[in-house]
């Protein structure tokens, strides 16, 4: 949907009040889903501007943190649309998405959640086999660079997840199975509320150095079965981490925390 900021519909009044408080401390995934409920109504339009962040944070009873990370899980899910300086607005297409994002378990804490770092291990692991086989001089060189750029974010942890979620699309691209890659790419859009949150754990930043290195040098020796083993003992570890996060009390309260 192009942006047209200066014929937005305005913020929904009174939507705020709507808005139950959360009985116990939220964390992001329950604000989120609160959100959620009231999106799927159907009772807002796209291009609707949502409340601002201090007044949602005051209807829900939680911190402006909380608030802020379930916006943001949203926005990666193509949701809603985060606009700086402007605020947060509903996107088109949303009265479709929704009913198919909350059926797949979407707040994560929930069991699925689980199921899917499950079936991303395995499919990840399918996606370096085939971009093993299938990599060319150009890709194991884009591949190259977002590793380069994963090493170059020192403390900027957002410089960081974004090297490395390009990484794992650019394997799935090399693969070159569309269907692959569009469900690799959904499940991290779902998983992406914990995954922001995994570089808190010691050892993240470098122990994903070193698995994607090992991935890296697998495909770009065309060595299938060892691409595969090196993306799956990966996958193992990211699987440990995100667990870890989505155990602590700073994940819990919604505290900003990659696989």
């Amino acid at each position: 949907m192009t942006s047209q900021p200066d014929q937005q519909i305005p913020a929904t009044p009174g939507l705020e009040q709507l808005l139950r408080p959360v009985v116990r401390e939220s964390s992001v995934s329950e604000v989120a889903k609160r959100l959620l409920d009231h999106l799927s109504a159907g009772d807002i339009r796209p291009g609707t501007r949502l409340p601002a962040e201090r007044q949602l944070a005051e209807a829900l009873g939680v911190a402006r943190s909380s608030v802020r990370g379930a916006l943001s899980a949203l926005d990666v899910l193509g949701i809603i649309e985060i606009r700086p300086g402007s605020g947060s607005y509903v996107r088109e297409g949303t009265s479709e998405f929704l009913p198919r994002a909350i059926n797949w378990g979407l707040m994560l804490g929930q069991p699925r959640t689980q199921d899917l770092v499950e079936v991303r291990t395995h499919m990840e692991a399918i996606s370096a086999r085939l971009a093993a086989e299938r990599a060319t001089p150009e890709g194991i060189a884009r591949l190259t660079e977002h590793l380069a750029h994963m090493r170059e974010a020192g403390d900027d942890r957002r410089a960081f997840i974004d090297a490395d979620i390009a990484f794992h699309l650019e394997t799935a691209r090399i693969a070159g199975n569309s269907v692959l890659s569009d469900i690799l790419y959904s499940i991290r859009a779902l998983l992406q509320v914990w995954m922001e949150r995994v570089s808190d754990i010691e050892g993240t930043i470098s122990g994903t150095l070193c698995e994607h290195d090992s991935v890296l040098r697998a495909i770009a020796e065309r060595d299938p079965d060892r691409a595969e083993r090196a993306m799956a003992e990966h996958m193992t570890m990211a699987s440990e981490r995100l667990r870890a996060a989505m155990a602590t009390p700073a994940a819990e309260a919604g505290e900003p925390g990659a696989g």
